[in-house]
């Protein structure tokens, strides 16, 4: 199992949210930044011919994103705590229709 650590006291929006995720994870340069594009890139963490991203895992491992900070990023940020949320459901529940594993986790930490 890999672990991102990412702290949400570099988040205050939507541009930010993205950067974090982009540097943490080294999306590509044309990364769309915006949730579909966010998706994209997570649901393929284990296809490294795809490139998008740098963090590469095995078939099977999941990703922890390990949020520092991120009840502050709840209260200031709701409606991305809640887009985050869904994204990370969203990628599992896509790899699990197409007979893959889930991919990620998170762990959230004041």
């Amino acid at each position: 199992m890999k672990t991102v650590l990412i702290d949400a006291r570099a988040i205050d929006g939507e541009a930010s949210f993205h950067q974090a995720f982009a540097s943490a994870l080294g999306f590509p340069s044309w990364y769309g930044r915006n949730m579909d594009a966010w998706i994209d890139c997570m649901s393929s963490l284990d296809e490294p011919q795809d490139g998008l991203s740098r963090m590469k895992g095995q078939s099977g491992e999941v990703l922890v994103l390990a949020l520092e900070n991120a009840a502050s990023l709840k209260s200031r940020c709701p409606k991305l705590w809640l887009e985050l949320l869904e994204g990370i459901a969203f990628v599992n529940w896509r790899r699990m229709e197409r007979g893959q594993p889930a991919v990620l986790a998170m762990a959230a930490y004041a």
